[in-house]
């Protein structure tokens, strides 16, 4: 009998520390992340919310990743506590878009201004490529496209490349990507505007 009781007790001794010990792990969760440890199970469910919420034109502050396909197109100098606040919208063809945005794939840069964006900084007008198009330099050559030709005051004397789909017969100007399936040969001193050109050939 004593010792059927003497059992009794331990279990109830374990069972007891045993409760204590589960109660300071939810204390300790508790004060380490600031939420109650039943909350936990939720909390992955915050992510997607905040991430949707994030794809919608508004204003953000500096260092706030934008969204594929969206573009900055306005700064508010005295937004975000003095940052200086941005403002992003879905992209589309015809656009001025702040020296700030990113471009999206298949978009190049047609004109410059220094003063825009709502904050006297430089703005770019953006289009969707095509073919027979002159582009700002230092907009991005879509893919299948190369540059044949040069004019060195154009977009605000920034200068300008003549875009074109690529093509076996066209001399492309010095230092434009090749293509795949395409190579180049010969060079001519008087193309693209006087900087020289390579004549584009398939591979």
């Amino acid at each position: 009998m004593y010792r059927h009781l003497l059992g009794r007790s331990v279990v109830a001794a374990v069972r007891r520390r045993l409760a204590a010990s589960v109660g300071v792990v939810a204390v300790l969760v508790t004060v380490l992340t600031g939420t109650a440890a039943g909350a936990a199970s939720a909390a992955p469910q915050a992510a997607p919310v905040a991430a949707a919420a994030q794809d919608s034109p508004g204003w953000v502050c500096p260092g706030t990743p934008i969204p594929p396909g969206y573009v900055i197109t306005s700064r508010a100098a005295n937004g975000c506590n003095g940052a200086g606040a941005w403002y992003m919208q879905p992209v589309q063809n015809g656009i001025w878009i702040c020296a700030t945005s990113p471009i999206p794939p298949g978009y190049v840069l047609t004109m410059h201004s220094a003063n825009g964006c709502n904050s006297n900084i430089d703005t770019w007008f953006l289009e969707l490529a095509r073919d027979g198009q002159w582009v700002c330099a230092g907009s991005p050559i879509p893919t299948g496209y190369v540059l044949t030709g040069h004019i060195s005051t154009g977009c605000g004397n920034i200068g300008v490349w003549f875009q074109q789909l690529a093509r076996a017969g066209q001399y492309i100007c010095p230092g434009v990507p090749v293509p795949a399936g395409f190579r180049t040969d010969a060079f001519n001193a008087s193309m693209c505007g006087g900087l020289g050109g390579w004549l584009l050939l398939a591979a």
